[in-house]
């Protein structure tokens, strides 16, 4: 994939940053735009959730409900020794 577009920012306080419009245009995310965060060794990759393979979205929503059910004293507690 061709480089299209090259533009710097700047990390606020609160880990906030802000996308140029130039890059937003470019890649068509919009206020509200869903995106999924890449984070590898060298760098970070910001997608659009329309660019994710369906069996990436599937992983990405299952992770989200199980969450629910995984997200509670006791199953820290069952997990807690391994």
């Amino acid at each position: 994939m061709p480089l299209l577009e090259m533009r710097t920012g700047t990390i606020t306080r609160k880990g906030q940053i802000s996308i140029p419009k130039r890059i937003r245009d470019i890649e068509g995310f919009r206020e509200g735009s869903k995106i999924v965060i890449f984070a590898y060794d060298d760098r970070i990759e910001l997608r659009s959730m329309k660019q994710i393979d369906e069996r990436m979205h599937t992983a990405l929503a299952s992770e989200n409900t199980l969450a629910k059910d995984w997200n509670s004293q006791e199953e820290d507690e069952a997990w807690k020794d391994l």
